[in-house]
This record gives structure tokens, C-alpha cells and sequence, in this order.
């Protein structure tokens, strides 16, 4: 198995807060255990409420808000499936069941919130702990889709897409033209024609990897603020906050604040 392949992770808030264009680069799916999560689009608008989850689909772009509502904290079990592995599971498992090409809501059983807490980080290292992972991740792609929903399976990447996926392997490198070029076996020139062909630029790639890894960080772990940001590639606390609060609308004091009160454990065997 591709070392890869993402495990699950919790998310918490104890306060409510709402990230500004977040765009979803892998198919995901969420479950709400506490609290309401609410997606917003021009023209859709849906809330997930405990006992649901939401199935969204890479690509597409939505203003979340993670609310306790009267509970003392937003809880939820979330996944990202990454294209190989929805590729091999296409493969292995056909249907005709259209794919989701938004946001799809559906109940959230006993059995579906099981396999979802089997594929948080395991606690400690386990032979042969790879490959149960991946029939893991599988296990919830077969419980999705006998519940009637399923992701399609990705095609290539983009040039943007694979920037960006190596940028967020290490977001406080100091990426260039020159570095990214040697990482892909291909010339300088090469690099620029095909990133300018996709309207996107290096700088603007590398800034918001480093801002959704900064998210996810802040979102699933207890690192204080300073650290994300010399992990994401700031060595200013102040210009690291001001990036982030003009890129999602929030400080990022505050989304890191939602776990600094809770004990619960980020692992399986929280």
C-alpha cells in the first residue's frame, strides 16, 4: 500500500467558526457526532446535523461552519480518499451508481461510524499495519456506496495538482521553479510553460498549500500556533495570522483554541 493513504482524523470546536472558500482537493466524507457542520455555495446550501454525514467531492468549493449548537463541542470523524485509491476501488468494486459531484447527505449507522473510528492513527505501530489501513479505507468506500453514494474515480493529475501535492509534503521548504523541476525530472522551462498554461502561479500554489496545511493542523492536532506556522513555512507569528485570518476568515487562535480544552484523544483509541 502507498504510504500515502491518509488515516482519519477527528475534528473538534468548542467555539463555532466559518472557513471562507474551502476547497475540498480530495473526495471527503464527515461525520457529524456533535454539533451541526453547514456548507455553503451560491446556489446550495445544506446542514449536517449529529447522526449524519456528507459525502463532498473533490473540486468543488464551499463556505463550512463547524457549530456546538448546545452541545460543549462540534465533533466529527473526517476522511479524504486520494485518486489512486478510488481508482483501485472503481476497479475492484463497479457500479452504476451515479457519482457525487457536490455534496451528498446521508444517515450516519452504527456500523458506518465504526468503520469510520477503525481508520483513525492506531495508538502505537502494528505489523501489517499498512495494508489493513488500505482494506480499512476500502471497508467505508464499500459501506458509502451500499448506502448510495460513491466518488468517481480521478483522472490524472494536473500539473497544478502534482505542485501542489509535493508542496504539501513539506510546506516550509523553500519552494522554487529550480527545486520543483529537479523533484519532477524535467527542465525549468518545461515547469513554467506548463504551470502558465494552467493560469495558476508557483507563488500563489505554494501560499495556499501552506494555508490548508496550516487549517489542518490547527483543526486535528494540538500544536500551538507558532510551530504551524514555522511548519508551514512562516517564521512570523503575526504575518503567519494575518495570511491566514485574509485567507478563511478566522484567526487562527481561534480554530486552534477549539482543541486546547479538550481531552478527548485524536487516535482510535480516543
Amino acid at each position: 500500500m502507498s504510504p500515502e493513504l491518509p488515516y482519519g482524523a477527528r475534528i473538534v470546536a468548542t467555539d463555532a467558526y466559518t472557513l471562507r472558500t474551502l476547497t475540498i482537493r480530495d473526495d471527503a466524507f464527515i461525520a457529524v457526532t456533535a454539533g451541526l457542520k453547514r456548507l455553503h455555495r451560491p446556489g446550495a446550501a445544506l446542514e449536517i446535523g449529529e447522526g449524519q454525514g456528507v459525502a463532498i467531492a473533490r473540486g468543488t468549493q464551499w463556505d463550512v461552519t463547524n457549530d456546538p449548537r448546545d452541545r460543549r463541542a462540534y465533533r466529527a470523524l473526517a476522511v479524504a480518499f486520494p485518486a489512486p485509491l478510488l481508482r483501485e476501488f472503481a476497479a475492484e468494486a463497479p457500479t452504476d451508481l451515479p457519482a457525487a459531484t457536490s455534496a451528498q447527505v446521508l444517515a450516519v449507522d452504527d456500523e458506518l461510524r465504526d468503520a469510520l473510528q477503525r481508520i483513525l492513527p492506531p495508538a502505537e505501530p502494528r505489523p501489517l499495519a499498512s495494508r489493513l489501513h488500505r482494506h480499512r479505507l476500502i471497508e467505508v468506500l464499500l459501506l458509502l456506496a451500499q448506502r448510495g453514494c460513491r466518488f468517481a474515480a480521478a483522472e490524472e493529475l494536473s500539473w497544478p495538482e502534482r505542485v501542489r501535492r509535493l508542496v504539501a509534503q513539506r510546506p516550509h521548504a523553500d519552494w522554487d521553479v529550480p527545486a520543483l523541476a529537479a523533484a519532477f525530472h524535467a527542465s525549468e522551462s518545461t515547469l513554467r510553460r506548463r504551470l502558465d498554461g494552467s493560469g495558476v502561479t508557483l507563488a500563489a500554489l505554494v501560499r495556499e498549500v501552506r494555508l490548508e496545511t496550516a487549517l489542518g493542523l490547527l483543526q486535528t492536532t494540538g500544536l500551538p500556533v507558532g510551530e504551524v506556522a514555522q511548519q508551514c513555512g512562516w517564521q512570523s507569528h503575526s504575518r503567519f495570522s494575518a495570511a491566514f485570518q485574509e485567507r478563511w476568515g478566522v484567526p487562527p487562535s481561534l480554530v486552534r483554541a477549539n482543541l486546547k480544552e479538550d481531552a478527548q484523544g485524536l487516535t482510535e483509541s480516543g
